[in-house]
Parts: structure tokens; C-alpha cells; sequence
């Protein structure tokens, strides 16, 4: 996860032994092997979701497009748990043998993997939530407004963005500065969001009326469907990364308090809730779409069909 080996210990920037030295030195603790059981499941889970909206042309919309880049931010988390938890219990086995330059390699690629998923995640649930927000408020001019070419200028400026700020979050991952933009940032967008949804449904019922008269309210339907997809998916973001931030937060505040330290000793199961929430979200997208799910289980017929051949 982002800054691991910082939250635990200012003086190390070193994940894998981060991770080791909470499960030795705190009361609870997680098997490695329950970290890569969960980083394999939402993999898989999030593969199939992106294969499904590339293989589904009804799915080839803004939104959609959004949707699969969400779940690839899912799956930099889940790629990036996999892989450290595998050279961990390679490491501890003595099957594999890391030098410490390969291991602070290893350390920084995996936390730039993590830091541009938090990033991005919540750039592209601000971004889906301001699609959402055109779509019912602007209706008649939503297409020429969010176009396909527009939408995929989103796309490559939020993912350059989020690459860019994640390098350099970790090139300065000593400094506090580092905490309080990731805390900043996360506050903001949760602002951002909570501003648009006061409005949408505050004011959605009035001009649903008036979207009803042309398209009889299928597409302030859909869009409203939409917009609630949207407040699940913020929903478990919050639930799941949000006492990893507040983790952050205490080490700025109160790093030596009893309270601190208590609350520090539950860092693996913050890990826990940041992976569940990579296998949690393309539950929702199934769950809430109807079209998505169809394709899902086309997909899952096609591989059962291949497995037993």
C-alpha cells in the first residue's frame, strides 16, 4: 500500500519489511497467504470486468470507459499485493534470495503501483460522478458535451497525472509534505463528489419531469441508476481506504499517543479492507448492470467451455 514502509516506520522505506515487522511486534496478525488469496481473487475479478466492456459494444460509453479504468486501478492494487506477497513467502521458505538494492526496487515499483491506484481511483470516481452530473442535468446536450474523444483525454490526462504524482510522492516519501497532498487530495474529491450528489438529488425529481416529456424518463432512469452505482462504489471506497487514511492522518497528529498506537497495530487489517475493496467493486458493476452482468457470464461459459477441453 501506499508509503507502508513510511506510515510504519519513518526510517525504512522498505514494504516487506514493513508488513513483517507489524505482524511480529502487534497483536494481530494475518497470514501471507490470506494477502494473496484476496490479491488473486479481485485480479481475476477485474480482468473480466475490463475484458467484458472491451468485448461489449453496449458497454462503449463514457461511463463504461471510466468503469474499466477504475477496475485497472483495482488491478495495479491487486497486481502489486500479488507480487510482494509472493517474494515474501518466496523469501521466507529460502526458495528466493532478494539483495537489498532488489528489494528497494521491488519496494518502489510496488509503491508507485499503489499510489497511482489511490490516486487515480479517486480521480475517476470524481470523474464518473461529474459524468453522471451532466448526463441528468444536461441530457439533450450530454453526447455532444462527453464525447468519445473527450472521454479518452480524461482518460490519458487523469492516468499521466496520477503516474507523475506517484513518482514523485515516492522520490519524497520522507517528507510530510507527502501525508498531507495524499490526505489533502482524498478530502477534496470527497468534497467534489458529496457538492455534486447534494445537487443531483436535491434537483434530479424536478427536471426529471421535464427529461419525461421527450424521452419519457428512461434516460433520467438510467442515468439515475447510474448515479447511485456511483454512490455504492464511493461508499466502499470510503469504508475500505478510509482507515488507511486516517492512519495518515494520526501519524501527522499524534504519532506516540496510546490511542495512536493502538489504532497503528491494526495496519494489516487496513491492508485487508484496501484489497476487499479491489474485489468488492466489480461485485457492484455486476450487481448494477444488467448488460455488464450478461457479458460476464458469457465470458465465464467461454472459459468453462476452454478449461475442459
Amino acid at each position: 500500500v501506499p508509503y507502508m514502509g513510511y506510515v510504519q516506520n519513518t526510517n525504512s522505506t522498505d514494504n516487506t519489511g514493513a508488513r513483517e515487522q507489524n505482524s511480529t511486534t502487534c497483536s494481530l496478525r494475518i497470514p501471507q497467504e490470506l494477502f494473496l488469496t484476496l490479491g488473486l481473487i479481485s485480479l481475476v475479478e477485474n480482468i473480466l470486468v475490463v475484458l467484458a466492456i472491451i468485448k461489449n459494444r453496449n458497454l462503449h460509453s463514457p461511463m463504461y470507459y471510466f468503469i474499466c479504468c477504475l477496475a485497472v486501478s483495482d488491478m495495479l492494487v491487486s497486481v502489486a499485493n500479488v507480487v510482494e506477497t509472493i517474494v515474501m513467502l518466496l523469501t521466507e521458505h529460502g526458495l528466493l534470495v532478494v539483495t537489498p538494492e532488489m528489494l528497494r526496487h521491488l519496494d518502489n515499483v510496488i509503491d508507485i503501483m499503489n499510489c497511482s491506484s489511490v490516486v487515480s481511483s479517486l480521480s475517476f470516481l470524481c470523474t464518473i460522478a461529474a459524468d453522471r452530473y451532466i448526463t441528468i442535468f444536461y441530457a439533450l446536450r450530454y453526447h455532444s458535451i462527453m464525447t468519445t474523444q473527450r472521454a479518452v483525454t480524461i482518460i490519458a490526462m487523469v492516468w499521466l497525472t496520477s503516474i507523475t504524482a506517484s513518482i514523485l510522492f515516492i522520490v519524497y516519501h520522507s517528507h510530510t509534505a507527502v501525508i498531507v497532498c495524499l490526505v489533502t487530495f482524498f478530502c477534496i474529491t470527497l468534497v467534489f463528489t458529496a457538492v455534486l450528489y447534494m445537487h443531483m438529488f436535491i434537483l434530479a425529481h424536478v427536471h426529471s419531469r421535464r427529461i419525461m416529456a421527450i424521452y419519457k424518463s428512461r434516460r433520467q432512469g438510467t442515468s439515475m441508476k447510474g448515479a447511485i452505482t456511483l454512490t455504492i462504489l464511493l461508499g466502499v471506497f470510503i469504508l475500505c481506504w478510509g482507515p488507511f487514511f486516517l492512519h495518515l492522518i494520526l501519524i501527522l497528529t499524534c504519532p506516540t499517543t496510546p490511542f495512536c498506537t493502538c489504532f497503528f497495530s491494526y495496519f494489516n487489517l487496513f491492508l485487508i479492507l484496501i484489497i476487499c475493496n479491489s474485489l468488492i467493486d466489480p461485485l457492484i458493476y455486476a450487481y448494477r448492470s444488467q448488460e455488464l452482468r450478461k457479458t460476464l457470464k458469457e465470458l465465464n461459459s467461454f472459459w468453462s467451455v476452454i478449461l475442459t477441453l
